[in-house]
Parts: C-alpha cells; sequence; structure tokens
C-alpha cells in the first residue's frame, strides 16, 4: 500500500475512535444525570440485616424441634442429592453405604459394604445429633472420608432429610 491509504486508514480509525468516544461520553451524561438531583438513595435495602436475623431465628431453635416440625416432602427433595450414592432399601449399596434404618445404626458396620478407613475406627451410633454434625459437612466430620459431599448448610435441611429418612427407612 501506499502512503496516502495508509493515511486514510490511520484517519478513518481515528475517526472512528473519536465518534466512539462522543457517544460514550453522551450516555454518560444521559444516565448518569441523576447523580446531580438525587444525593440520597431513595429506598434503602438492609439484606444482610435480614439475613443475619434469620440466622439468628434458626439457631435459637433447637435442632430436634426442626427434626420435629420437618417437612418430609422437603426432605425428600434433599433426598435427591443424597440418592445418586446411597439407597433406602434394607441392603441395597450403592457408591455409598444403605441408609436403611440408619437413625441408631452403628457407624460402619454395613457388613457388605467397603468403608473407607476413616470410617473404620468410628464408634457410637448414628443418632439425630451425630447425623446433624455430619450433614454440616462430612469432610470435617470425618477427616480423610472418601464421600465428595459439601454437606448441607441450613439446618431446616438436615432436619428434614433425618426426618425423612427415619420415616421411610423402617
Amino acid at each position: 500500500m501506499d502512503t496516502m491509504t495508509w493515511t486514510k486508514v490511520i484517519g478513518a480509525s481515528c475517526g472512528s475512535l473519536l465518534i466512539l468516544l462522543l457517544i460514550q461520553w453522551a450516555a454518560e451524561e444521559v444516565y448518569h444525570k441523576s447523580d446531580y438531583y438525587y444525593k440520597e438513595v431513595a429506598y434503602q435495602l438492609e439484606v444482610e440485616e435480614e439475613l443475619n436475623e434469620i440466622k439468628e431465628e434458626e439457631e435459637q431453635i433447637p435442632f430436634m424441634q426442626l427434626v420435629e416440625n420437618a417437612d418430609l416432602s422437603k426432605g425428600k427433595k434433599v433426598f435427591g442429592k443424597c440418592k445418586a450414592c446411597h439407597k433406602l432399601g434394607n441392603g441395597e449399596n450403592g457408591t455409598g453405604p444403605h441408609l436403611y434404618n440408619i437413625i441408631g445404626r452403628e457407624m460402619a458396620i454395613v457388613s457388605n459394604f467397603k468403608y473407607s478407613s476413616s470410617f473404620k475406627g468410628l464408634k457410637g451410633s448414628w443418632t439425630i445429633d451425630e447425623l446433624n454434625l455430619f450433614l454440616i459437612k462430612p469432610s470435617d466430620y470425618i477427616k480423610g472420608t472418601a464421600m465428595n459431599f459439601a454437606g448441607l448448610g441450613k439446618p431446616v435441611d438436615r432436619a428434614n432429610l433425618i426426618a425423612y429418612l427415619d420415616e421411610n427407612t423402617k
């Protein structure tokens, strides 16, 4: 290309950039003009305070009361996160051991399931309180577990799930 063609290309590029900057400046004036007229927020959302209040209410309700008032249909929905690995039928193991009659059952005793070494040393029973602590975050409750589940952060979800397991595995 000769010098005149290069001059036209550079001139067109600079002109396009100038037009783009002018459009941006005009848009800023139109859409941010309200900053000059309204100095304070018309309606302030206090979301963080409301979330803290909800958390405080949940913490004040004893977990056993949440289980007693649990919604089994919501528990079934929460169990959807578990059913990829666990089955409810007696002796029906999946990737994880069956959950039939889990409440009150001793830990790591399903005979035809191979537990990870971190589970094998557990003593005690799966009480409602133990299940609650486990379901918050299994990897924190049992270090080194092969169970890849993030946990259930909401106490209501844990209560609904535990009530569903109790009701549907007897």
